[in-house]
């Protein structure tokens, strides 16, 4: 019997992922204290639970007030239970989530009037901070559109097997910031670069003359051999540890030729023994 705690920070995407949740099976309550999460679990367990309708509670910042240091414990009571409990976090940058209100115009639940916006997502940021570091799973919305987060959520909540570790390798550029949700970040800007060919300039890694270019280049196989053999060797490691998701973002310059290739060689590979596994590209169209 499994449920996902939904957390974040107000603006980041809460809603849409509870709706995404919502429309693939899942019973989803939002805006539960959460001090009546134990209460809600027992009547799950008493009454049981189909196997097709598990379940998501999205619990508010304002829920958490008076109750951070109860977290850790109710959910390790919660897991002793029987209930698999993961917990989702979503969070973006103070520019994007201030961007996000003007244009809503809605009300961040910490503002008061007292209290300017880009001090209440700080503060919200600040009191969820003991969430984040006890989150199964992290997704940063700042650079990912409606559309994008649905389909990730439906692949890493919904679509990945039970059991094992979902891995998500994501490609991306350097000159556009690292993603804050990725558990581990390859740097492979030292590596020759299509960009310069002024052929290859316009494509990018999922395009044949760029593949065909790179898979030229010594350095770059020599990569993707010492990066699979690192997570071969390491990837054990995590699962031992009941980790349920590893996102191991790859990046270059630009997050189009060497990155896209690297993530897409590794996905491919790993593929073939772990039905977990994903692609994204954060640059891409």
């Amino acid at each position: 019997m499994r449920m996902i705690v939904v957390s974040g920070l107000s603006g980041s995407g809460k809603s849409i992922a509870l709706q995404t949740l919502e429309d693939v099976g899942y019973y989803c309550v939002d805006n539960l204290p959460i001090t009546l999460l134990k209460s809600f679990a027992s009547e799950i367990l008493r009454h049981g639970q189909p196997p097709s309708h598990p379940t998501a509670v999205g619990i508010d910042a304002r829920n958490f007030l008076g109750e951070l240091d109860r977290f850790p414990s109710i959910i390790e009571e919660l897991r002793g239970t029987g209930l698999k409990v993961e917990i989702l976090f979503l969070q973006a940058a103070d520019e994007v989530l201030l961007k996000r209100y003007s244009e809503t115009r809605r009300k961040h639940p910490l503002s008061l009037d007292e209290v300017p916006l880009l001090e209440a997502i700080r503060q919200e940021r600040q009191l969820l901070g003991c969430i984040s570091a006890y989150a199964d799973l992290i997704i940063d919305t700042s650079l990912t559109n409606v559309h994008e987060l649905r389909r990730l959520l439906r692949q890493r909540l919904h679509e990945a097997p039970a059991g094992g570790i979902s891995i998500l390798f994501e490609s991306f550029g350097f000159k556009k910031g690292i993603p804050a949700d990725a558990d581990f970040i390859f740097d492979v800007r030292c590596l020759p670069n299509p960009y310069w060919e002024p052929q290859l300039r316009s494509l990018t890694g999922l395009d044949e003359a760029v593949i065909g270019f790179l898979n030229r280049q010594p350095e770059v196989l020599r990569m993707i051999e010492d990066l699979r053999n690192f997570l071969l060797h390491w990837l054990p490691y995590f699962e031992n540890g009941d980790r349920s998701y590893l996102t191991i973002a790859i990046g270059c310059t630009g997050g189009q030729h060497r990155s896209v290739f690297i993530a897409e060689a590794l996905a491919t590979y790993f593929r073939q023994s772990r039905r977990g596994t994903m692609i994204r590209h954060r640059e891409l169209p």
